[in-house]
């Protein structure tokens, strides 16, 4: 699939979690559009190698980097690396984060069942997993902006904030990442009054249901590979009926960065299938 957009070409756009399924289709989107793509993620291996996959299906200018979004001086290193390597950064992607176990509660609902064993609710909570999970989703997308976004103080520039359907209606289960997410829409926000003046738009786009690495514990039977009882009440609550391909992210993400939304700031979009609007009736 290519994509055309004109004023995105040349533009340097930083992806941090690129290493992932959708940080891998994002930038596959913004390389055909025409965009130089810096691959940031933690593992450089995974960095390199979706670094090679996009230069190898959309020709762009494409690099792996490794920076920790927890760790602002690994940061600062990699905006260095990518300052020499590809010129000022135009587009940041905050794209890192992710839920884990140690931060899931084993049960929805706390009912008077579960009250011969509390772990199995919030009570059970490692405390050292949900902030883990907490920080990842939102410190490590205030410390990218923090080193990424200065390059945009005085040229103008774009950031992209991934949200979740968590951030509208806390969905069961995962606390840290419910409120982590909800953190991210206030910081969009925030940001985007901001940064106004200065011409850098602050928007975030909201995925609904997709699988990936850090859901698919909570999704699909590791034994069987078919959907989990959660799995399939998220997809009967999800008015298309299916989980969201990465590619479908592209779209909304080309807009965004794009000038055909230059008088938008402040927004978070949900690509969701109309999980969000649905009540269920």
């Amino acid at each position: 699939m290519k994509y055309s957009m004109e004023g995105l070409k040349g533009k340097v756009c930083v992806i941090t979690g690129g290493g992932g399924v959708i940080g891998t289709s994002l930038a596959i989107g913004l390389g055909e559009a025409g965009a130089a793509i810096a691959i940031v993620d933690f593992v450089k291996e995974k960095a390199d190698e979706v670094a090679r996959i996009v230069a190898e299906k959309t020709g762009a200018a494409t690099i792996g980097v490794f920076g920790n979004v927890l760790d602002k001086g690994t940061l600062i290193e990699a905006k260095k690396l990518i300052n020499e390597r590809l010129g000022k950064i135009d587009i940041l992607v905050n794209g890192a984060g992710g839920n884990a176990p140690t931060a899931t509660t084993q049960v929805e609902f706390m009912t008077k069942d579960t009250l011969g064993d509390l772990s199995k609710g919030f009570f059970g909570l490692d405390i050292e997993g949900f902030r883990k999970v907490f920080d990842l989703n939102f410190l490590g997308t205030v410390l990218p902006t923090m080193v990424f976004a200065e390059d945009m103080t005085g040229r103008g520039g774009n950031i992209i904030n991934i949200s979740s359907m968590n951030s509208f209606r806390p969905l069961t289960k995962i606390p840290a990442y419910s409120a982590a997410k909800a953190s991210i829409n206030n910081l969009t926000e925030w940001l985007a009054v901001h940064f106004a003046k200065l011409d850098i738009r602050v928007n975030a786009i909201a995925p609904g249901f997709f699988l990936t690495d850090q859901n698919r514990f909570l999704l699909t039977d590791k034994e069987t590979g078919k959907l989990t009882p959660r799995g399939n009440k998220i997809i009967d609550n999800t008015p298309m009926g299916r989980f969201g391909e990465p590619d479908e992210l592209i779209g909304t993400l080309l807009y965004l960065t794009s000038d055909l939304s230059k008088f938008v700031t402040g927004v978070v979009i949900p690509v969701d299938g109309g999980f969000n609007v649905y009540a269920g009736v």
